[in-house]
């Protein structure tokens, strides 16, 4: 199994969960996060004073799938949050070792 987790614009979220959800994809965590990275925030003025944000609202998704599905999965993510400016985030990929449903005690893929 592999644990998915990425980091892309707050505007992409739909995208993104529309085409997990079509490929079969029902079970996420999705958290509202604020990050910087090569788009060094940006600056906004507020009465008459510039101001430096150095943190922009991100949103991160974590999703733990069986290892077949893994390239599909990056895939569909990079297709639908790229827009092609600096910004458009990350992607991580981890092993994961096991996954138990709490409620049956299923293990492994079956949990998922």
């Amino acid at each position: 199994m592999k644990k998915i987790e990425c980091i892309i614009r707050p505007t992409k979220l739909d995208d993104v969960n529309a085409a997990l959800s079509k490929f079969g994809i029902h079970g996420m965590t999705v958290t509202q996060v604020m990050g910087c990275g090569l788009q060094q925030g940006r600056k906004e003025i507020y009465r008459g004073t510039t101001y430096d944000i150095h943190l922009l609202p991100k949103i991160k998704i974590e999703i733990v799938v069986p290892d077949r599905w893994l390239d599909d999965i990056v895939t569909i993510i990079r297709e639908k949050a790229y827009s092609g400016e600096i910004g458009d985030g990350k992607i991580f990929i981890y092993t994961i070792e096991n996954a138990i449903r709490i409620r049956t005690g299923e293990q492994g893929d079956a949990a998922l």
